[in-house]
This record gives C-alpha cells, structure tokens and sequence, in this order.
C-alpha cells in the first residue's frame, strides 16, 4: 500500500483548493510527522504530491521508504505524471509541475474537427464504407419499387 501526503485530491475541499502544501513552518512540521507515521507504518511508497522541492528533498532524507513525486521537485526517489497530463488530454491550463510530452488533444481535436467536415459534405461514409445489397436482392427490390411506383402513378 502506498502513502499519499501534501496535496491530496481526496482532500481538496478541506485544503481550500488545489494549493500548494508545506508552504510554512507548521504545514512544513506536518508533513514530517505525515511521512514519518507512513514510514514507520510499512507503506511500499510514499507519494508527495504538490509540496516544496525543500520539503519533498527533506521528507526524502529522513525515511527509509521510497517517494515519489508528483509537482515536489526532483530530489524525489522517484517521479510520476497523470497520463492525461503527459498527453495533454485534460484540455485545460497545465498545473505548474505539468510537462506536455505530447499534444492528444490538438490530434483529437483536429480530427473531430474533419469527421465533422466530412460527414456534413456527405463525404463519410464513402461508398466503399458502405454495405451493399446483393446483386439479386437488389434486383428483386429495384422490380418491387419500380411496381410501387407504377401503382401510385395510377392512383392519383
């Protein structure tokens, strides 16, 4: 089981937003305390998440279990990034710690964008993309129409 300290999505409301922990002496003390009762506890790995790069470098010299980083600084054990985050695919302003490797979202984006196009211009989907009757069957409804046809012709 992991531990998860400092900016902790759960807790958002409680924290007052999505803010920075660890940013004065007692949230700083707490951390600390935090980290050290998960150490002692057994967790596989303690997650910091939204802290001080100080702090973060901190917490990591004084336990023994691994953290990892997700916006505390690279003095982490390790590191972690939101997929959605990585691939911009949140299509909203990045938080501070966010580094783009990859732009999804403007490939969705644009090829929305060119579904849309296409089926308005009635170019999607394409005969080839489409199913088709049998050569027979479509004979034998072609007969059935052009009968129909002929009846409401007379009928009016």
């Amino acid at each position: 089981m992991a531990g998860h300290i400092g900016l902790t999505p759960q807790s958002v409301n409680v924290m007052g937003g999505y803010k920075v922990q660890g940013k004065n002496l007692s949230g700083i003390e707490q951390l600390m305390r935090d980290a050290v009762a998960l150490d002692r506890a057994g967790v596989a790995c303690i997650v910091l998440e939204g802290i001080p790069r100080e702090v973060a470098a901190m917490i990591t010299a004084e336990v023994g279990t691994p953290t990892i980083g997700i916006g505390a600084g690279p003095e982490c054990d390790g590191q972690v990034l939101v997929f959605h985050d990585l691939l911009n695919l949140t299509f909203a302003p990045p938080a501070k710690y966010v580094r783009r490797y990859g732009d999804a979202s403007a490939l969705i984006t644009q090829a929305v964008r060119a579904f849309r196009t296409d089926v308005r211009s009635l170019q999607y989907p394409s005969d080839e993309e489409s199913y088709h009757l049998p050569k027979e069957t479509k004979a034998g409804l072609d007969t059935v129409l052009a009968r129909k046809r002929a009846m409401a012709v007379r009928n009016t």
